[in-house]
């Protein structure tokens, strides 16, 4: 059986992993222009910097919104059961499981999938407020929620 604890752990594990990625990147990067030493096609090399430092850019806000996502599941509730759906619910559907936190993407566990998603992307936004029994409409599916974990 899946515990909600296994989601926040999953969803910790992918921001911990993403987030060492990056830095992992950043670093290369970073060796990569102190190490290039001027070569005579001074044109060409200048524009190998300008590249490794608009990639090192990206690399960096790329990292912020990782550790903003970080900094969201640590508000998530680990142990919360409502009547409502809210960040930090597991919400079983119809259709499908979702755990309302991070964008995490899916979990697969016990021959069961779920997925763990923000409370920004559409769907969460649509279940958010909602109760057992409600009902909402999804790119043209109807979606009972059967129960909120």
């Amino acid at each position: 059986m899946i515990e909600k604890e296994q989601l926040h752990q999953f969803c910790a594990t992918f921001v911990a992993e993403r987030i060492a990625r990056i830095q992992k990147n950043i670093a290369d990067i970073q060796t990569s222009l102190t190490s290039e030493t001027k070569s005579s096609a001074g044109d060409k090399h200048e524009t190998g910097r300008a590249m490794l430092q608009l990639e090192r850019e990206k690399l960096g806000q790329q990292l912020a919104e990782a550790e903003k996502m970080k900094q969201v599941l640590s508000k998530v509730p680990k142990e919360s059961n409502t009547a409502v759906v809210g960040l930090g619910s597991w919400v079983v559907t119809s259709k499908t499981d979702y755990f309302l936190a991070i964008s995490a993407g899916e979990y697969k566990a016990h021959d069961k999938t779920m997925y763990c998603i923000s409370a920004a992307t559409p769907i969460a936004k649509i279940l958010f407020g909602k109760q057992i029994g409600d009902t909402v409409i999804f790119n043209g599916q109807e979606i009972k929620i059967i129960a909120i974990k």
